[in-house]
C-alpha cells in the first residue's frame, strides 16, 4: 500500500491532483475555523461544549466539522447540499419535468444540477438565517448566560446570514472543483473531511473522562467493530445473471455475452439514517422555542432524548421504513427490465418483461429488508454503546460518520487504485 502510494506520488498528473485535492481539503478547514463577523469568539469557546449534542443542530455540526457550534464561516457545511440533492431525487416521483430530465442524459442532469445549486443557496439563506436567530436569543447554547453575538442589530445579523450562506456556495463550489480537478467525490471528500477532522480531538476528551482508558479501548473497540462490519457489507453484492441473445448486423454478431445486475445490500446508503435523525431531532429543535412548562415540552424533553426507549424504538421503524422508500425511488425495476428487453437481455430463466419486473422487485425487497437490519444495527450500536459504557454523553462519531468514513475512504482508494492500473501500477487494493 505504502509502495503503490510512493507510486501514485511519482506519477505527474495524479500527483497534482492528489495534491489539488489535499489543498482544497485544507481551504475547507480553514474555513471551518475563521469566525463569521459579528461573532465573539471568545465567548463562543465558553459557550460550545454545551450544545455538542443538541438533536438536529449536533447532527449539523458533526458534518460541519464542528463549523456549526463556532459560528464559522463555513458554519452550514455541506449540509444544505445533501438537503437540496435529496429534494431533487424525491422531486423526480411527484414532478413528471424532472423525471424526463433525468432520462434525457448529460444535458438533463446537467440541468438538475443547476436546480440543485439554486436550491442549496435557498436552503442555505433559510438555514443561516435560523441559525443567527437562534444564536442571538440565546436558544442556541442552551443554558450559556454570555451573549456570543454582542451587536444584534439588524444590519450585522443580515451580514452573519450573508456570510454563512456565501460560504455554503463557496463549499459546493469547492466540491465541485475537486470531483472536476482532484480524487473521488468532491462533496463526500468534504464530509469526510469534516468528520476525520474532529476525531483526535473526541477520542482525547473521552481518554480524559471518568473511566479513562478503560472505556477508551472499549471505545476503540466498538468503532474497530463497526468498521469491519461496515467494510464487510458495503463491498457485498448481489449478482444478477443476465444473457444477451446473439444478433446479427451485417455481417457481424452481437451479444451472446453474459453479464450481471450488481446490487448492493446496502442501496440505499447514509440517506435513511440522516432522514431519521433529522426527523426526530425537529421536535427536540421546536421545543427549545416553546415554554419549559408546557406539557408538550416537557414530553418531548423526557422521552426524545438520543438514550430513551421512545426515541431508539421510532429511530430503528424511521430508518426501516426510510430504507424502503428511498430504494424504491433509486431502483427503477421496470426502467432496467425495459432497458434489458430493448437490447436483447434476459435474465436465465426469467422471461422478458413483466415477470423480469416481478423478479427484480423480488430480489431488490428482499436485499433491501438485509441492508434496513444492517443500518438500524448500525445506527443503534453507538447509543447503546453509551447506555453500556455509562459514558455521560453521546458517542462524538456514530454508526452515521463511520459508515461515511469507510464508504468515502473505500470509493475514493478505489479510484487512485484504477488511476495507478491505468498507468501500470501495482494499485491500493492488490
Amino acid at each position: 500500500m505504502f509502495s503503490a502510494f510512493i507510486q501514485a506520488f511519482k506519477t505527474p498528473d495524479l500527483r497534482r491532483k492528489l495534491l489539488f485535492t489535499l489543498g482544497i481539503m485544507a481551504l475547507f478547514r480553514f474555513g471551518s475555523v475563521l469566525p463569521t463577523p459579528g461573532v465573539n469568539l471568545a465567548n463562543v469557546q465558553v459557550c460550545v461544549g454545551e450544545a455538542e449534542d443538541a438533536g438536529l443542530l449536533g447532527l449539523i455540526n458533526i458534518f460541519s466539522g464542528g463549523a456549526l457550534l463556532q459560528l464559522s464561516v463555513f458554519a452550514l457545511g455541506i449540509m444544505p447540499y445533501i438537503t437540496a440533492s435529496i429534494i431533487i431525487q424525491l422531486l423526480r416521483v411527484v414532478i413528471p419535468r424532472f423525471e424526463e430530465l433525468y432520462k434525457e442524459g448529460q444535458s438533463g442532469t446537467a440541468k438538475l444540477t443547476e436546480y440543485t445549486r439554486y436550491l442549496t443557496i435557498g436552503l442555505g439563506v433559510l438555514q443561516s438565517a435560523t441559525i443567527v436567530a437562534t444564536a442571538a436569543n440565546g436558544n442556541l447554547f442552551t443554558g450559556c448566560s454570555v451573549d456570543v453575538i454582542p451587536n444584534d442589530s439588524p444590519l450585522n445579523l443580515a451580514l452573519m446570514i450573508v456570510t454563512m450562506t456565501a460560504g455554503t456556495g463557496l463549499i459546493m463550489w469547492l466540491g465541485e472543483l475537486i470531483t472536476e480537478h482532484g480524487i473521488g467525490n468532491g462533496m463526500s471528500l468534504l464530509i469526510f473531511t469534516s468528520i476525520v477532522a474532529r476525531m483526535p480531538q473526541n477520542l482525547l476528551s473521552i481518554l480524559g473522562g471518568s473511566g479513562g482508558l478503560s472505556r477508551f479501548l472499549a471505545v476503540v473497540a466498538v468503532i474497530l467493530v463497526a468498521t469491519l462490519a461496515v467494510v464487510f457489507v458495503e463491498q457485498a453484492t448481489r449478482r444478477i445473471p443476465v444473457q444477451y441473445a446473439k444478433r446479427m448486423v451485417g455481417r457481424r454478431q452481437y451479444g451472446g455475452s453474459t453479464t450481471y445486475i450488481p446490487i448492493k445490500i446496502n442501496t440505499a446508503g447514509v440517506i435513511p439514517v440522516i432522514f431519521a435523525s433529522s426527523l426526530l431531532a425537529m421536535p427536540q429543535l421546536i421545543a427549545q422555542f416553546g415554554s419549559p412548562t408546557s406539557s408538550w415540552v416537557q414530553w418531548i424533553a423526557t422521552n426524545l432524548r438520543q438514550t430513551d426507549t421512545v426515541y431508539l424504538v421510532g429511530y430503528a421503524l424511521l430508518i426501516f421504513a426510510f430504507t424502503f422508500f428511498y430504494t424504491a425511488i433509486t431502483f427503477n425495476s421496470e426502467e432496467i427490465a425495459d432497458n434489458m428487453k430493448r437490447y436483447g437481455g434476459f435474465i436465465p430463466g426469467i422471461r422478458a418483461g413483466e415477470p423480469t419486473v416481478r423478479y427484480l422487485s423480488y430480489v431488490i425487497n428482499r436485499i433491501t429488508a438485509a441492508g434496513s437490519v444492517y443500518l438500524v444495527i448500525l445506527a443503534l450500536l453507538p447509543t447503546l454503546a453509551v447506555i453500556r459504557l455509562g459514558l455521560s454523553q453521546n458517542l462524538p462519531f456514530g454508526g452515521t460518520t463511520i459508515l461515511i468514513m469507510v464508504g468515502v475512504g473505500l470509493q475514493t482508494v478505489k479510484e487512485i487504485n484504477s488511476q495507478l492500473q491505468q498507468r501500470h501500477y501495482e494499485g491500493f487494493l492488490s
